[in-house]
C-alpha cells in the first residue's frame, strides 16, 4: 500500500491505493481517514482490484477548508481528485457521511459510477425522538436560567450526545463544526430515485448511529438496489469485521452482469 500526494482546490490531500486493475474508490465516514479502510482495501486488493482512498478535506492527514463546506463542495472536491487520478470510471463506495457525499456524486456524474456500494450512509433528515425533544425544550428553557458555567456545559454535552450523533460535533473544530451542522441538515431523499446504476446498500442491524429502518428507506427508493443487512454488526462493518465486509463486496461486483470475474 502507498501513500500519496495531491493539490485539490488549493488543498494538500493525502490518499491512500494499493492493488491493480479495476478502480475503486472509497470515501470514509465522519471522523475516519483513509486509516480506518486500510484492512478492506487490503483484502479487496486480492481479488483484482484498485483501490484509492483519499483523506477527505478536513480529515486524516489532509488540509483543512478555510470556510465551512456543504456536501456539493465534497462532491466537488471527489470529482476534482479522479480528474487528478485520470479516473474515467470506477466502483464507489461511501460509508455514512462518505455515503451521503457517494450519493450525490452518483446523481451529478453518473457517467463515472459503474456501481454504488453504500455501507450505513447518512443523507437522510432523522426523526426526532421523545428523548431529543425533551432535550431540545430543556435546553431552550434552560438558556433563560442563570446556572453555572459546568452545568450548562454538561447540558450542552447531553443535548449533542443525543441530537449531534455521539462526540462529533462537540469534537469539531472551526469551520468542520459548521460544516457537520450543513451535512446534518441535507435531505437527500429526493436523489435517492435519480440513482441509476447497480446498488449494494450494507447495514449494520446493530448499527446504533443511523438505525437500519433508514436502511430499508433506501432500498424502497433507489431501484436497482439490494440491502444486505449485517446482523451482528453496527456502524462500522470495516473495523469490527472487514473479511466479511470484503466478501460481501466481492460477491456483489462480481455478480454484476457482463462484469469480468476477478
Amino acid at each position: 500500500m502507498r501513500n500519496g500526494k495531491l493539490s485539490i482546490q488549493g488543498l494538500k490531500i493525502n490518499y491512500r491505493a494499493v492493488g491493480e486493475k479495476h478502480p475503486f474508490l472509497i470515501l470514509h465516514g465522519w471522523g475516519g481517514s483513509s486509516e480506518s479502510w486500510k484492512a478492506v482495501m487490503e483484502e479487496l486488493s486480492k481479488r483484482g482490484f484498485f483501490l484509492i482512498c483519499p483523506d477527505l478535506p478536513g480529515f486524516g492527514t489532509s488540509e483543512t477548508p478555510s470556510c465551512p463546506w456543504s456536501l456539493k463542495d465534497y462532491v466537488g472536491f471527489v470529482s476534482g481528485f479522479v480528474s487528478s487520478l485520470k479516473m474515467e470510471k470506477f466502483i464507489l463506495l461511501g460509508h455514512s457521511f462518505g455515503g451521503a457525499i457517494a450519493i450525490l456524486f452518483s446523481v451529478f456524474f453518473p457517467e463515472k459510477v459503474e456501481s454504488l456500494i453504500l455501507v450505513g450512509p447518512s443523507g437522510l433528515k432523522r426523526e426526532k425522538g421523545i428523548k431529543t425533544k425533551v432535550i431540545l425544550s430543556f435546553s431552550k428553557i434552560a438558556k433563560k436560567i442563570p446556572l453555572p458555567s459546568k452545568i450548562k456545559n454538561k447540558l450542552q454535552k447531553l443535548f449533542y450526545a443525543i441530537f449531534l450523533r455521539g462526540r462529533d460535533y462537540p469534537e469539531a473544530r472551526g469551520p468542520m463544526r459548521e460544516t457537520l451542522k450543513n451535512a446534518l441538515e441535507t435531505d437527500l431523499e429526493n436523489q435517492l430515485s435519480k440513482i441509476k446504476c447497480k446498488t449494494l446498500i450494507i447495514w449494520g442491524k446493530r448499527d446504533k448511529i443511523i438505525p437500519l429502518k433508514y436502511g430499508f428507506l433506501m432500498k424502497e427508493k433507489i431501484k436497482n438496489s439490494k440491502l444486505e443487512v449485517l446482523p451482528y454488526q453496527g456502524h462500522s462493518p470495516h473495523l469490527e469485521n472487514p473479511a466479511k465486509l470484503s466478501q460481501i463486496i466481492a460477491r456483489f461486483i462480481t455478480a454484476t452482469p457482463g462484469r469480468q470475474k476477478y
